[in-house]
């Protein structure tokens, strides 16, 4: 008998891609594809159930299907459709309480695999330049998605102590781009003109979301020989861009403003429904983040496609040309970054780090 593998979160486009690739393996027998809405995308032959992983009928479909592997992409800081924030977080927590209680209760559950993300380290000014999985963060996120994630690996943590027998993966993301990216900083970098912390030039790290859905098929298998798919492991690409670089390979210019007017922004780039600007995401932009991923390499056994540049210019691809041609922004900013009062261009990054 091949393996069932249950995924959650399937009516999101990343959610459905995995669905597609899972079904390929020949070691899965079945896939069981589980949202609370039908996904407007075809999930090829897998078996699709509705139902909200909020509710206690996800134990019932935990049961009936006797999966042995659990893939929980359910965990994600956008809404779907006309969702609300609180429905998000609902289904972040609440919803990942439920199903891990599920899965404590099955007797089929060998594997479990988590959607995390490099948010549960947070943004902040003292943090260390670069952090590894058991690096604590300087301060734990104070709300959004951020907390969300810091809350939901608590309960999986609990959930490991109590089911030693089940393998339990966690995979921190960082920032995920693609072509198809329905995130948070993909809406950010789609706004004409990006407004920034004035002061700062953060360094980012960027996931290809075909990378994305790779790791995750490794991570559902058992390991291979000198490889071991259980722990937490952070996901990257290789290599940091500096916010400003971004700026200039989308050929969207950017507006530097005082911290509090960026606050500003972000609650009328809200209102106007364009891209959900949070405070954590403030705070990313301010401060940013870098991870160490060496575990991912050296344990898990994967080898990102992409780099974080070649990610983010694959994302730049599908969105299009910007308001100012790439090449007369980069040529303005590095004649701005070589004047001798700027010293190069360097103070701007020092105060990211």
């Amino acid at each position: 008998m091949g393996k069932v593998v249950l995924v959650t979160g399937v009516a999101r486009q990343l959610g459905g891609r995995f669905v597609r690739r899972i079904q390929r393996d020949p070691q899965v027998d079945r896939v069981i594809a589980v949202d609370a809405v039908p996904p407007e995308h075809h999930l090829g032959g897998a078996d699709f159930i509705q139902a909200d992983i909020r509710q206690s009928g996800i134990a019932r479909v935990l049961a009936e299907t006797g999966a042995d592997t659990v893939v929980h992409l359910d965990v994600t800081a956008m809404a779907l459709g006309s969702g609300s924030r609180t429905t998000v977080k609902e289904t972040n927590v609440i919803g990942t309480m439920q199903l891990l209680g599920a899965c404590q209760k099955s007797p089929t559950v060998k594997r479990l695999v988590v959607k995390s993300s490099t948010n549960v380290y947070g943004s902040a000014p003292r943090d260390p330049a670069v952090f590894t999985e058991t690096t604590p963060p300087k301060s734990l996120p104070s709300g959004g998605f951020a907390k969300d994630t810091v809350e939901v690996e608590g309960y999986v943590r609990g959930f490991a102590r109590r089911r030693p027998d089940v393998a339990v993966c966690v995979l921190r993301f960082a920032n995920i781009l693609g072509p198809s990216a329905d995130t948070p900083l993909a809406s950010y970098f789609s706004l004409p003109v990006l407004p920034t912390v004035l002061g700062y030039d953060p360094r980012l790290q960027f996931v290809h979301e075909d990378d994305v859905i790779e790791v995750l098929r490794i991570a559902s298998h058992e390991p291979e020989r000198g490889t071991l798919n259980s722990g937490t492991f952070n996901i990257a690409g290789d290599g940091v861009l500096l916010l400003s670089q971004c700026s200039r390979r989308l050929g969207r210019p950017t507006v530097p403003l005082l911290l509090p007017a960026v606050t500003w922004a972000g609650s009328l780039v809200r209102t106007l429904g364009v891209t959900d600007f949070s405070p954590e995401q403030i705070r990313l932009l301010t401060h940013g983040r870098v991870v160490a991923t060496d575990q991912m390499r050296e344990t898990l056994g994967f080898q990102p496609k992409y780099t974080t540049a070649e990610t983010f210019a694959d994302f730049a691809r599908g969105r299009g040309p910007g308001l100012v041609p790439p090449e007369a922004i980069a040529g303005t900013v590095d004649r701005i970054a070589a004047l001798p009062v700027l010293g190069g261009g360097h103070p701007t990054t020092q105060s990211a780090n």
